[in-house]
């Protein structure tokens, strides 16, 4: 039994004691590992990030808002006391479709030197910094698939517009590519939404993340509005009509008086008298009408909502990466882990 103890215990001091007497190969690999390392991060494009925070207003209901606010100080959302389908918890999927994505390439960007002007499509296709180091093998892997694959139409050609319904490979990964950009947090305690943009310049990251706020209002306006503005469009044609009827009611009546003044026959009067209430009638309709239209109007500003903005998009002023120093540190810690390993690797063999 004490044999079998002391087979499963490691001699750490062995160890020790072995990776001591081999001390020279440490100093023979970490320079290397450090040179590599560094010529490895140095090439990498810098990037930046830039967060913006708002708090959307909800539409909560009086019933349950207790319970619901007793929840969410522990950190729980019921998402029942809202009427709204889509609610704060459900914004990081809105930002994370495809139609969304494809929403934002028309977006005019600029960089911090001036010497980039353009929309965030060309802006990422042709704009981008890469590193030099692994631009020969992408190219060779993309001739190798060339091979062995047809040419692919791009929707962008001859001034179409990328469909988010159907988008080409390029499109896609360019797509995939925008969404580890663009980033959406909420908290459900608050539902604060925190928004972060990440981008190699430091300008076009500020633009990027105040233009996605914005699109992101503007489309939780328009859905929280949509109701209101179909009934409003509606009662405003119906009104259009009314007023043309009424107005041709107005004329008729006018022309049959103007024609009909000095004659006082029963019928003349009868048929005075029908055309007035039937101009009558068409005013209160008309009248009622614009009544619903403005009453209209002020469900839909009922309905939009508004937005506090907690943070402002602001010019970040130093890259939130790569960490340079952080990365050679590290490999240099992992470098010296498997080499340790692989020093004492019989050692371990034979004691475990």
């Amino acid at each position: 039994m004490e044999e079998k103890k002391e087979k499963d215990t490691i001699d750490l001091g062995l160890i020790a004691k072995t990776l001591y007497e081999k001390r020279k190969k440490f100093f023979i690999m970490w320079p290397i590992v450090a040179i590599l390392s560094i010529l490895w991060i140095i090439p990498q494009p810098r990037y930046y990030k830039c967060s913006v925070s708002l708090a959307p207003e909800t539409n909560g209901d009086d019933m349950g808002g207790g319970l619901a606010s007793m929840a969410s100080s522990f950190g729980i959302n019921l998402g029942g006391n809202s009427s709204d389908a889509i609610y704060p918890l459900l914004y990081p999927d809105l930002l994370g479709s495809n139609k969304f994505i494809v929403s934002l390439f028309d977006i005019k960007v600029k960089t911090d030197d001036g010497t980039v002007d353009t929309d965030y499509y060309t802006y990422l296709t042709k704009h981008q910094k890469k590193n030099w180091l692994t631009q020969p093998f992408n190219k060779a892997k993309n001739a190798i698939v060339k091979l062995f694959k047809s040419e692919e139409n791009t929707t962008r050609g001859n001034g179409k517009k990328i469909e988010a319904f159907r988008l080409s490979e390029r499109d896609y990964k360019l797509v995939e590519k925008v969404k580890t950009n663009i980033t959406c947090d909420v908290d459900k305690k608050t539902d604060v939404v925190t928004i972060t943009v990440q981008d190699q310049d430091r300008l076009a990251s500020a633009i990027l993340a105040d233009s996605v706020k914005q699109r992101l209002q503007d489309f939780i306006i328009e859905y929280r509005t949509s109701k209101a503005r179909l009934d409003l469009n509606h009662y405003e044609g119906l009104a259009a009509e009314a007023k043309k009827e009424y107005d041709a009611s107005i004329a008729k009546y006018s022309d049959y008086c103007d024609t009909n003044q000095d004659i006082i026959l029963q019928t003349s009067i009868s048929e005075r008298d029908k055309l007035e209430a039937d101009m009558q009638l068409k005013y209160n309709t008309y009248t009622a009408l614009c009544t619903q239209v403005e009453a209209s109007k002020a469900k839909m500003q009922e309905r939009t909502p508004a937005f506090t903005t907690l943070k402002t998009a602001t010019v970040p002023i130093k890259p939130a990466g790569p960490k340079r120093m952080i990365f050679v540190v590290g490999m240099l810690f992992f470098s010296t882990f498997v080499m340790a390993l692989w020093l004492s690797r019989k050692i371990l063999i034979t004691q475990a």
